[in-house]
């Protein structure tokens, strides 16, 4: 049996930090005491009520906290658990606070990109380097220009066309616009309906015969194709839904043969019901050698205006201008201050009721043009052969 041997006086002297709660020996071989009081342990259940009832603090602020805890509990006033409480906690928050602001000028920043660039429909035709160019952005001549005359009719004159369709009883001229770059032009149904062949006329001088691809009564539109035609230029299809009464625009047509023809105006009127003919034998006097005063009849306001549209009949929405239209300019460009297209003129009012009242004939300020967000809609399937085929 081994017994523990004590000798007299040895730990006499040494303050053992945990006699009061235990009168057992100390053995020699035991690690020293540590050099402060430990700080009492808290139950289990408080520590969580007070982590709950406690805001969360960074690691920094958690550490300091744990420090003053070691200290004295009864401060001067400046006590250094509650200072440390109501200290705003950094880094974390901050990142969680940037997150919102990073997100929202990532938006801004995509929408400038939009807003400020220039948008194109992409849309495939005969052609696969052929394109539509459209955009509600866009502006054609160059925006110190913005509502020129001179400007816009000089940006797209070369994209604005004379249409001459060859009848069984005589011809019919009108107008048409280029809107791609291989040939195809957009133009009124009623001046190539019944036509035996058709001859187009760039601004530039030079003739082609053209193919008709596909024709939509009701909506008075057809679209026609250039045979062995590259490298025009082709119209920037604006949007009409954006269009203001008193907008800026400016009409460029061929007005009884006179190609290249420029009139400006204003947007009028929104919205307007106009009734015209799906006959095609009423085609006939759009024409200058067709009979009748050379202008397409239509209706509007439970009004006839040139002559008797028929029994049959389609009614459209157009946008009227008091830009000046005259024979001719059927079919032709309608346009905004930026040079986009935003119509394409369909039926004017003339004064004359038969041709030898020409003194009396002209535009008295009341046209009015397809939108151009109709013609879009429209494209398709006049490229499939139209409404008509």
């Amino acid at each position: 049996m081994t017994e523990s041997i004590r000798r007299s006086g040895e730990y006499e002297n040494f303050e053992n930090p945990y006699q009061a709660q235990s009168s057992a020996p100390v053995n020699p071989e035991w690690p020293p005491p540590p050099a402060y009081q430990p700080v009492p342990q808290q139950p289990v259940q408080q520590q969580v009520q007070q982590q709950v009832q406690q805001p969360v603090v960074e690691p920094t602020a958690v550490w300091q906290t744990q420090a003053a805890a070691g200290g004295s509990g009864h401060g001067n006033g400046n006590d250094g658990g509650t200072a440390l409480l109501t200290a705003e906690p950094a880094p974390a928050k901050k990142k969680r606070a940037r997150g919102p602001l990073a997100l929202l000028a990532a938006v801004a920043i995509v929408a400038a990109a939009i807003g400020g660039g220039t948008a194109y429909g992409i849309q495939e035709l005969t052609g696969k380097d052929e394109v539509v160019s459209s955009s509600t952005t866009t502006s054609v001549v160059p925006s110190s220009k913005t509502g020129d005359v001179a400007s816009i009719a000089a940006a797209v004159s070369p994209s604005v066309v004379e249409v001459s369709a060859t009848l069984s009883n005589g011809t019919s001229t009108g107008s048409g616009v280029i809107i791609t770059s291989g040939g195809e032009i957009v133009t009124n149904n009623h001046v190539i309906s019944g036509a035996n062949s058709i001859k187009v006329t760039t601004s530039d001088g030079k003739s082609y015969t053209a193919k008709v691809v596909g024709t939509d009564s009701k909506k008075d539109l057809a679209l026609i194709k250039l045979e062995n035609a590259s490298g025009l230029k082709a119209a920037t299809l604006g949007d009409s839904d954006g269009v203001k009464v008193g907008d800026t625009v400016v009409a460029i047509g061929s007005p009884e043969g006179l190609t290249g023809t420029v009139t400006s105006g204003i947007v009028s009127a929104l919205n307007r019901d106009v009734t015209v003919s799906t006959d095609e034998s009423q085609s006939q006097g759009q024409g200058q050698q067709g009979g009748g005063d050379g202008s397409w009849p239509f209706q509007f306001g439970g009004q006839e205006f040139n002559g008797d549209t028929g029994s049959s009949t389609t009614t459209y929405k157009a946008l009227q201008t008091d830009a000046s239209l005259n024979p001719g300019n059927s079919g032709g460009a309608l346009i905004d201050a930026s040079g986009n297209i935003i119509g394409i003129n369909s039926a004017m009012y003339s004064a004359a009721t038969d041709s030898s009242s020409s003194s009396d004939a002209g535009s008295v300020g009341l046209g009015f043009a397809i939108p151009i967000n109709t013609v879009k809609a429209d494209l398709a399937g006049l490229r499939a052969g139209g409404s008509d085929s």
